[in-house]
């Protein structure tokens, strides 16, 4: 069980619409002393000059994401060491990125969860949300095909489509320590 005794950074990723910010909400919620680190919010701090992560010019996008990244990281290691587990809400496609969090992290036990509902339930999830907060994303299949090359025997792959987010989030708490540990 994720306790507020254990070192632990729970990182949760997955598609646009798996439900990452709902789910990471709840588990930080229910502990606690915690901290929810949403990477979109760390990235909207660029003000001047932001690049999203598929953007133009492609250099800069990169950059800016390792820029998150880091940041990401650092917060969390701040937060870990002030006594609060960090939870960090990031969409993380590719061993690459997951391995550089992990080397920011040699402190912490990574726990690594994939929100994976499945391309249907994302898609249907993502056009419920406030239309402000929606996503338009039409690279589903390939996210998801790229995800499961990279990442499908990393950490623990979540289907929650049946589930509720507050069961997604209780089931996490429950069960990540043994089933999403990825360092």
């Amino acid at each position: 069980m994720i306790t507020a005794e254990t070192p632990d950074c729970l990182i949760v990723t997955g598609m646009p619409g798996a439900g990452k910010s709902t789910v990471t909400r709840l588990v930080a919620e229910r502990l606690p002393r915690s901290a929810r680190l949403d990477g979109d919010f760390i990235n909207r701090l660029i003000v001047s000059g932001r690049v999203w992560a598929l953007g133009e010019p492609a250099d800069e996008a990169a950059r800016q994401v390792e820029l998150c990244n880091r940041n990401l990281c650092m917060l969390a290691n701040n937060f870990a060491d002030a006594g609060f587990t960090p939870v960090i809400d990031w969409v993380i496609p590719e061993r690459k990125q997951l391995d550089f969090f992990v080397s920011l992290l040699p402190a912490r036990n990574v726990l690594f969860v994939v929100l994976a509902p499945g391309i249907q339930a994302c898609r249907h999830r993502n056009t419920l949300r406030d239309p402000r907060e929606r996503f338009d994303f039409d690279g589903y299949e390939d996210l998801d095909a790229d995800m499961k090359r990279e990442l499908g025997d990393a950490g623990w792959w979540f289907d929650t489509a049946a589930l509720s987010p507050e069961e997604s989030a209780d089931r996490i708490l429950r069960e990540a320590r043994y089933r999403a540990m990825v360092n």
